[in-house]
């Protein structure tokens, strides 16, 4: 691995999948706002991408080397994201057995997952016209869309972390103090030890 990227960033990659479990866990299931996964991963991806480089101490004169440690942790954050969002999303598709407050016997009447997502749907006039504008018919036709739009959402999630995290590791080398002397990159100073 270190021929390509420095262990700093396979260590960020360790971190990235921390923070995509708190991101997905927190607005997947605390807060059921699915959206915000979207809206929060080009920020995971600058802080990744930022952090490779710093957990690595990437001198500046190596823009390979700082791009690639982003692009590792941009992906690795980026699956991980994908995979626990869909993870979840698969969760409360399949398991559905079609139990609702107004209706508490519907789970009788459908088998639990798509047919039971169809039903649902149907009762709600919101996810009704969604039926309707997508054109489908019956439960295998909603379990397509949905593992098409699940797939879609994976792929945004994964190039949409994997550019912000190469613009986080582009923000790294230019924000890095620059020994005037030899041109590169320098370190900040530290304490006086006789003062």
């Amino acid at each position: 691995m270190s021929r390509f990227v420095d262990r700093g960033a396979v260590f960020a990659g360790w971190v990235g999948l921390g923070m995509a479990a708190v991101i997905v866990l927190s607005f997947e299931l605390v807060l059921p706002l699915q959206s915000i996964v979207f809206l929060m991963a080009p920020f995971a991806g600058v802080l990744i991408g930022y952090y490779a480089n710093t957990r690595g101490g990437r001198p500046v004169e190596r823009w390979g080397r700082i791009v690639s440690n982003a692009v590792y942790a941009g992906i690795v954050t980026g699956a991980s994201l994908a995979l626990l969002y869909a993870a979840v999303r698969f969760l409360f598709f399949f398991a559905d057995t079609g139990y609702r407050p107004d209706a508490p016997r519907a789970a009788q009447t459908c088998r639990t997952g798509a047919e039971c997502v169809y039903e649902r749907y149907l009762a709600d006039p919101t996810y009704a016209q969604l039926v309707r504008d997508q054109h489908i018919t019956d439960p295998d036709a909603l379990q397509a869309y949905f593992l098409r739009q699940q797939l879609d959402g994976g792929v945004a999630l994964v190039l949409l972390t994997i550019g912000t995290g190469v613009f986080g590791g582009v923000l790294y080398g230019a924000s890095r103090p620059r020994d005037h002397a030899t041109g590169s990159a320098g370190t900040a100073p530290g304490p006086n030890p006789a003062a």
